[in-house]
Order: C-alpha cells, then sequence, then structure tokens
C-alpha cells in the first residue's frame, strides 16, 4: 500500500497550531505554524495486524489511549505543516499494513559444507607454508 492510497477520515483527526521553533524570524514569536495532529487509531478501521504493527512503528507517539501524535514544525507556514503532518501519518498508516513475509529456515547442502571444508583447508595449507625459514 502506498501513502497516497491510504484515506483518513476526518473525524478520526483532530488538529492544533502552536508556536514553531527554528527559522522564521519574528514571524515565529506571533504566528502559530506548527501542527499538532492527533489520530484516533480505533476510528481508522485498521485490521488486528496493521494496528500492531502502527503501535511499533509509532513507539512513543502513540498514547495510552489510542491517539497517535504528530507534531510537524518544519515549515513556516500552517498549510505546509498541516501538509505534512498528514503525510507523515498516511506513510505510518501505509507501513503498518505492509506484511512480513515468513522467514523459512534453510540448512546448507552437503557439498557446500564440503566446498567450505575444503576451502578451509587450502587456505591453512597456504598459511603453514608462511613459517620462519630455517637454515639447517
Amino acid at each position: 500500500m502506498r501513502p497516497e492510497d491510504v484515506e483518513i477520515p476526518e473525524d478520526a483527526l483532530s488538529e492544533k497550531f502552536l508556536a514553531a521553533t527554528g527559522p522564521g524570524g519574528q514571524n515565529v514569536n506571533k504566528v502559530a505554524t506548527a501542527c499538532q495532529l492527533r489520530a484516533d487509531v480505533f476510528k481508522l478501521g485498521l485490521s488486528p495486524h496493521a494496528y500492531e504493527n502502527l503501535k511499533r512503528i509509532a513507539g512513543s507517539r502513540m498514547t495510552s489511549s489510542g491517539e497517535l501524535l504528530i507534531t510537524a514544525r518544519r515549515f513556516r507556514t500552517q498549510e505546509a505543516n498541516r501538509a505534512d503532518a498528514r503525510q507523515r501519518l498516511a506513510e505510518m498508516i501505509a507501513e503498518a499494513h505492509i506484511v512480513q513475509a515468513k522467514r523459512r529456515p534453510t540448512k546448507p547442502s552437503r557439498s557446500a559444507k564440503a566446498k567450505r571444508v575444503d576451502s578451509k583447508k587450502q587456505r591453512s595449507a597456504v598459511k603453514q607454508g608462511r613459517g620462519k625459514v630455517s637454515f639447517d
């Protein structure tokens, strides 16, 4: 699933704008441009597998009440920060939907083991030949 394909219901989101830090000169002190996006994970309608993955991906950004908190303050305008926060949420949800392939343990074949042992013996012989030379 791609981030563009993720549909997030508006009733699952709430936004709050904060005073941002960083570049912007005096504008930083006057305008609340940072966007704090809260997403109610239960209203997103995720499968149990995707929900568990999202909890792992979100880490400390997930509250105990099931809200995902994303703060965007990268840009100087509210609109850009709002779009950034929503994009990051969509990316997290898309990543949560990815199902990892099960790993099947394999064993090396008998011939692979024999080749490995032979190459070790050959290397050992090369190193044995590097001993000190005695002039007896």
